[in-house]
């Protein structure tokens, strides 16, 4: 079984207590997220070995990353900035309560992961990979990372590893027109395509359901397999000419922060593992479920408990 490899920025996240307003809480929760190294925290809670590559400030932030990291049982396989300017990006997420929803601010400008180069990366991390993912959010925090991206997901093809890519539309980094410009440069690299419904209409211009996008999407751009997830209405899969559809396993939600990198890294957990698709969306169904029952933006969890939640579950429909 190869290893999940994934790239991409990890922040440091601060947060009052519930109920409390971040203009007047002095104290504040930290913890460290990021949509790829959660994906990687996520297989690596099933069993998967998973490497994350970023770029990191090479102070005490830096080093914290990597530790929180490596607790979760991923490796970090980073660069390090030792230049006056090295700093890790945060984000305030400030809880909602009806009917105020919950509110993030980021401060990530300059973040040392915007100036990473595929020459400070080990690309011998693909000799033993079986998958690498990644997600719109890199090549949208600069030129640099863009770049990065498309060297690593030609790398990784060209290394016969199956490549993975999450839109992960967010408004706050740069504009549809924008996204849909490196999303094209992009899908044309991709092997298995995760796609939120919300983010295929706001950013590809695609409409109908999800059966049919996920099919257009898979003819359009040429990928093998496409995941269209519909937060609560559940996920489908194309792949090989069939759907498959995938039931949300309902949870006491605690934390929703993370949830769909969960399910991703649940998915791809399965798929290493050798599983077929129907049965990687349900793994990555217990898997978002269990996400939101844990505080901050990582899954803590064991295969066993992931198996436990599936028991839940109605199943899939494949036709």
């Amino acid at each position: 079984m190869g290893e999940l490899v994934t790239f991409g920025e990890t922040m440091l996240r601060l947060s009052p207590p519930r109920g409390q307003r971040l203009e007047t809480e002095g104290g504040l929760d930290a913890r460290v997220g990021g949509a790829e190294s959660n994906v990687a925290a996520a297989a690596a809670s099933l069993g998967t070995q998973a490497v994350w590559l970023s770029k990191l400030p090479e102070n005490a932030l830096g080093r914290r990353a990597v530790r929180s990291l490596r607790s979760h049982g991923v490796r970090p396989e980073v660069a390090w900035d030792d230049s006056e300017t090295a700093r890790l990006g945060t984000y305030y997420l400030e809880y909602g309560a009806e009917p105020r929803g919950t509110d993030v601010i980021y401060d990530r400008a300059g973040a040392s992961v915007t100036t990473v180069r595929p020459e400070e990366l080990d690309f011998t991390v693909f000799e033993t990979a079986s998958v690498f993912h990644t997600t719109g959010i890199t090549p949208a925090l600069s030129e640099a990372a863009a770049e990065t991206t498309l060297e690593l997901l030609r790398a990784a093809g060209e290394a016969n590893v199956t490549r993975s890519f999450d839109l992960n539309y967010r408004s706050k980094l740069w504009s549809t027109s924008e996204a849909r410009e490196s999303y094209e440069s992009v899908l044309e690299h991709v092997d298995l395509l995760f796609a939120p419904i919300r983010d295929v209409r706001a950013v590809l211009d695609q409409e109908g359901d999800a059966e049919s996008v996920a099919y257009r999407l898979a003819d359009d751009y040429d990928i093998e397999t496409v995941v269209v997830t519909r937060g609560e209405s559940g996920s489908v899969a194309y792949t090989d000419g069939e759907i498959c559809e995938q039931d949300v396993i309902n949870a006491e939600t605690i934390d929703a922060i993370g949830t769909g990198d969960a399910f991703v890294g649940g998915v791809l957990a399965e798929l290493i593992a050798g599983s077929d698709i129907e049965t990687a969306l349900s793994y990555g169904a217990a898997a978002a479920s269990l996400k939101r029952t844990v505080e901050g933006d990582v899954l803590v969890t064991t295969r066993e408990e992931v198996e436990d939640a599936l028991d839940q579950s109605t199943g899939g429909i494949s036709r």
